[in-house]
């Protein structure tokens, strides 16, 4: 046999070998074992190594898990609870999101960035990361380029964030109230903010009524909801007549779940094995995100646009931090 007819046999295992390894490792993030940092890792690691065997299905999986996922968490929270938690929020986000949205407009002039990347990387970090990104990029027609860097960055920064975080909050002796907040303010995506909320909350040896995860994924939902206000804004901006706008429907149903919990006996003794599914989903996204940042999309970020989005990230970090550790 000669090395022509050699080779596709040979390209056909290697393709078998890296499916079945993305499988198992997906399968993985499934078990008690797998924690959301070390997914996030683990899909980092396969990416840059054999790559993603699924990546053209990995935006819609992900977006869906993401979604599932959070209405999950639902079931396992108070809807009183979660309401004192997001009035509690509501200054922060408004000051927060203004101000990371002028600083980032001033960022880019400075930076002579382009006009529509330096928005989208002010937008996902003001707001929701991915989620505000994929919504804004249409409404101002982002071209693949911006979109592309502008996720590279939020997601570079996400995982960081989700491994820092939780030793930083620790070793500040912040209450979980505090770092709820916080995490919500300052970490860009949704599902990056519960993965550093769930493992905050393991450092506590107590049993406390109030979870850093319940004021975490409250607040950023209701930080997400901004989306709807800052892309009308942004299709006037950048003069674009459709403002066609994607909106967080999931949040309803996020909220649905709560008041379910809140008033069925039946789901407040039984919620908790839905949180826990919905939990380790919120793992497999993590997972997901990693394995989706490929070397060529490491590659596209610009030194600019990374400035800019690092920049921001901690600006919005130490103000909330020190907002949190002095007001609540």
């Amino acid at each position: 046999m000669d090395k022509e007819s050699t080779e596709p046999v040979k390209n056909n295992s290697k393709e078998l070998l890296s499916k079945a390894i993305f499988i198992i490792a997906a399968a993985a993030c499934l078990t008690p074992f797998v924690d959301p940092p070390v997914a996030l890792f683990m899909g980092l690691f396969l990416a840059l190594t054999i790559g993603h065997p699924y990546l053209h299905l990995n935006r819609k999986a992900t977006n869906w898990l993401l979604k599932g996922s959070v209405v999950g968490l639902g079931f396992g929270m108070n809807i009183q609870s979660a309401m004192q938690a997001g009035r509690q929020g509501i200054i922060f986000t408004v000051v927060s999101i203004l101000g990371t949205l002028i600083i980032g407009w001033l960022l880019g002039k400075a930076l002579k960035i382009d006009k529509k990347t330096s928005h989208l990387v002010a937008s996902g970090t003001a707001i929701c990361g991915g989620s505000a990104i994929a919504a804004v990029g249409p409404v101002i027609e982002a071209d693949e380029k911006s979109m592309s860097v502008s996720l590279g960055i939020v997601f570079i920064l996400n995982s960081i964030a989700l491994i820092l975080f939780p030793y930083l909050g620790h070793l500040l002796e912040l209450t979980q109230q505090q770092f709820g907040l916080w995490s919500a303010i300052a970490i860009h995506d949704t599902s990056s903010v519960v993965g550093a909320a769930t493992k905050y909350d393991t450092f506590f040896a107590a049993d406390s009524p109030v979870k850093a995860l319940q004021i975490a994924t409250t607040v950023k939902l209701a930080r997400a909801l901004w989306i709807i206000p800052v892309a009308l804004g942004s299709a006037m901006m950048f003069k674009n007549k459709s403002r066609k706008i994607n909106i967080p429907w999931f949040i309803g149903l996020y909220i649905v779940a709560m008041i379910i919990y809140t008033y069925v006996p039946f789901v407040q003794e039984n919620g908790h094995y839905v949180v826990a599914v919905a939990k380790k989903g919120l793992t497999l996204t993590l997972f997901l995100i990693g394995a989706g940042l490929s070397r060529k999309v490491i590659k596209s970020v610009g030194v600019k646009p990374f400035l800019q989005g690092i920049i921001l990230w901690l600006l919005i970090s130490v103000t909330a931090l020190w907002a949190v550790m002095h007001l609540i």
